[in-house]
């Protein structure tokens, strides 16, 4: 039970309410009183006896005056100082200036004006003129100046009461399309606990526009002149139904492009073009959608991405034991690629030296680290570790230029079984799928059979050999079939299976012919069968050619990004959007050629924006063939300038890399009034409408004045009321000891 007693009115020199209040109970109160007044008929029983006396009555008073001080300390009292601020309360007003704020769908009595323009007048003094004569009206507009990608509410409302500590309330107008900072939730707590209610005043509308919007332009970093590039993009459609259009692809030097697109109602829409450059250079793409007549937004119709357009010269090489048509024609269509520098080995059993008949040839394995990390790509044929072919050495060699150095492996066994002695070498982990011990020599059939593409096949730039995915699935239903097929057990795990065969079965299903792999920062690819040169039938070079020069050139397409005389960048994912965490490599090497083991590798990064940030690579180690690794995560879309320092080798690398998507603040997306309406409900608030502006004040009016500070001092634990309740006892003993009663 608390009683308070008023003890004093707020004083208008010093704003202090004063009060004393006891924390007691009712049993308690009781005790104490019925000791006061046991207490004071005793004493007047003594005094009676003593004849009224004069020391008797002072040594009764002593005592029953301890005896009440003691029965109030038991009661706990407390006195309570209650300060009132004699400054004005504080309203503050947050309205959102965020590019979302832009969307035009607010419904007014003759026109329908952007969200940004419904809420002008709530920035004026003039609107806030009644309340500011009991209160300080303050008006902050957020994000601040200068950023313009994503809302925050959670600040803007922890601000409040970080700079304030007489708040009467807040108003919050906005879109509730928060997109960046703690959820806005987070900040109720703090709210409640000081006694602040939120008023919501949310504005749009709840339903989005129709629209069509151009999400993402995913165009590779770079592209080889004459070579297809494939650049995927994807709309988005707010509209009812279905709708064809007809997508125009653009290029910087005047090249143009149509593709018809059947854009789907109320979801996302992928689809992609390819495009042969002719010259070497520096292009822009833009890809546009043209404006459908049921539209109300068509600012975000059109997009660019940058691409950079080479004349490349990829080093390859081809590893076999036996000349089988598989090799011959695989090194002709090699060897005839203008973009390709090819080197063969053969481990021929029977000649007396490794090596060749032409200059193709190479006379042994690159010996040392830094001839083998010329290599973009590796073909490994009908090779192992059986006598005369690879060492234990070598196939680590392998390893580590498709783990460090971002290299390209592509595994095509043959029928004397030679791959299967590499499960036993550190090239096993790198191969996608796992070989029947069962059946070394392969499968043979009378019939020629046929690889059925997977769905993840069908989508693979690899087995692209058709410029639409209808045409795609023609040429490969008609390819001609090969008659020998190596024995798969199953696909591993991590492995993409984009082939399977026709009819063979495995312990997963279809046996996976056709699968690739990401090992490190490199790729690998396995064709489960050596009738590829086969396709030639009828056709000549027009599928085979396409067909590896496609893999040749997506194995090596990492490791170019960007190179120097002694290094190399990259990173992946290759075509990053906003929010993704990028994996940055880079390998470096020495003077003399040879990979640096440990230095310091720095990537300094500039945003578009100007911002800049410089990433420290670590290094793997001895074993990591020079290669160095770090993290960044994209938070601005547009072209990032990257340039790599090594401070050990005095060499540094520019480059850039190109962030994909869309702002976060997208504008002509639905509002989110139910966000702001929680805030309200939490604190206490309330939900008000743009529509009805007579109702703000009267909501505010009725919101509870700040809650004043109070100071409490416990009189019941306080020095001086116990001194007093000592000295009191000390008295009376003393008294007693004078008259005589001891």
């Amino acid at each position: 039970m608390n009683t308070v007693f008023l003890a004093q009115a707020l004083d208008p020199t010093g704003p202090a309410l004063q009060s004393l209040s006891f924390s007691t109970s009712t049993w308690l109160v009781l005790v104490s009183l019925l000791a006061c007044v046991l207490c004071g008929v005793l004493s007047w029983i003594a005094i009676q006896r003593s004849g009224f006396t004069g020391s008797v009555i002072t040594l009764e008073s002593l005592r029953f005056l301890a005896v009440v001080v003691g029965a109030i300390l038991l009661n706990q009292p407390e006195w309570v100082q209650d300060y009132r601020s004699s400054q004005k309360p504080t309203f503050a007003v947050l309205v959102d200036r965020s590019p979302s704020m832009q969307t035009q769908d607010v419904v007014g009595a003759d026109k329908v004006s952007t969200r940004l323009e419904a809420t002008e007048r709530l920035i004026a003094p003039e609107a806030w003129e009644e309340l500011s004569r009991t209160a300080n009206v303050v008006v902050t507009e957020f994000p601040p100046k200068g950023v313009s990608d994503g809302t925050d509410l959670a600040t803007p409302l922890g601000s409040v009461l970080d700079d304030s500590s007489n708040v009467l309330g807040v108003l919050v107008v906005s879109d509730g399309d928060w997109n960046s900072g703690a959820a806005p939730v987070s900040v109720t707590s703090r709210y409640r606990t000081q006694g602040v209610p939120i008023f919501a005043l949310p504005v749009g509308s709840s339903t989005r526009l129709p629209d069509l919007e151009l999400l993402s332009i995913d165009t590779p970093t770079f592209g080889i002149v004459k070579k297809g590039v494939r650049i995927p993009f994807t709309i988005e459609s707010s509209l009812p139904r279905d709708v064809m259009t007809q997508v125009v692809i653009k290029t910087s030097d005047g090249e143009r492009q149509t593709k018809e697109v059947r854009v789907r109602a109320m979801s996302r829409t992928s689809e992609a073009v390819v495009w042969t450059p002719k010259e070497e250079g520096d292009y822009t793409i833009e890809v546009e959608v043209p404006q459908h007549s049921e539209e109300s937004i068509t600012t975000n119709n059109v997009g660019s991405s940058p691409i950079s357009i080479r004349q490349e010269k990829l080093k390859v090489l081809v590893i076999d034991s036996l000349p089988r048509w598989e090799y011959r024609y695989l090194r002709n269509a090699l060897s005839r690629d203008p973009g390709v520098d090819v080197s063969c080995l053969l481990f021929h059993p029977e000649l007396d030296k490794v090596g060749g008949g032409n200059k193709d040839y190479i006379k042994e394995f690159p010996s040392s680290l830094e001839e083998l990390s010329k290599y973009d790509v590796v073909f490994l044929g009908d090779v192992g570790t059986e006598k005369g072919q690879l060492t234990e050495e070598q196939c680590q060699m392998i390893r580590g230029l498709v783990e460090f150095q971002a290299s390209g492996l592509v595994f095509i066994p043959g029928s004397h079984g030679n791959q299967h002695s590499l499960a036993s070498t550190p090239l096993e982990a790198l191969m996608p799928v796992v070989l029947d011990p069962a059946g070394p020599e392969g499968i043979g059939t009378r019939n020629a059979m046929r690889l059925e593409l997977t769905e993840a096949g069908r989508r693979s730039l690899l087995t692209k050999l058709a410029d639409t995915a209808e045409d795609n699935v023609d040429v490969w239903m008609n390819l001609p079939g090969f008659q020998w097929h190596t024995a798969v057990s199953r696909a591993k795990a991590g492995a993409e299976v984009l082939a399977v065969h026709e009819s063979a079965m495995c312990e997963q299903g279809r046996m996976p012919l056709l699968a690739t792999k990401t090992f490190g920062a490199g790729k690998v690819l396995f064709m489960g069968t050596d009738g590829v040169w086969r396709w030639r039938k009828g056709v000549e070079d027009k599928y085979h050619y396409r067909f590896w020069s496609q893999v040749v050139r997506w194995m090596a397409y990492q490791r170019n990004m960007a190179k120097g005389e002694s290094m190399r960048f990259y990173f992946s994912p290759d075509t990053p959007s906003i929010g993704q965490t990028l994996t940055l490599r880079a390998n470096v090497m020495q003077s003399s050629g040879e990979p640096l083991v440990q230095g310091e590798v720095t990537a300094k990064i500039e945003t578009p924006s100007g911002k800049s940030q410089s990433i420290k690579l670590s290094s793997g180690g001895t074993e990591s063939w020079g290669s160095f690794e770090g993290r960044y995560e994209t938070t601005e879309p547009g072209t990032h300038q990257v340039t790599l320092m090594c401070k050990q080798t005095a060499e540094t690398l520019e480059t850039n890399f190109f962030v994909q998507g869309v702002s976060r603040e997208r504008i002509g997306q639905a509002a989110r009034p139910k966000v702001l309406e929680e805030l309200a409900r939490l604190t206490g608030g309330k939900a008000l409408s743009l529509k009805e502006p007579d109702s703000w004040m009267d909501a505010i009016r009725m919101a509870p004045q700040p809650p004043s500070t109070i100071r409490r001092v416990p009189l019941w634990s306080h020095p001086w009321l116990v001194a007093l309740m000592v000295g009191l006892l000390t008295a009376f003993w003393i008294g007693r000891k004078a008259i005589g009663l001891i």
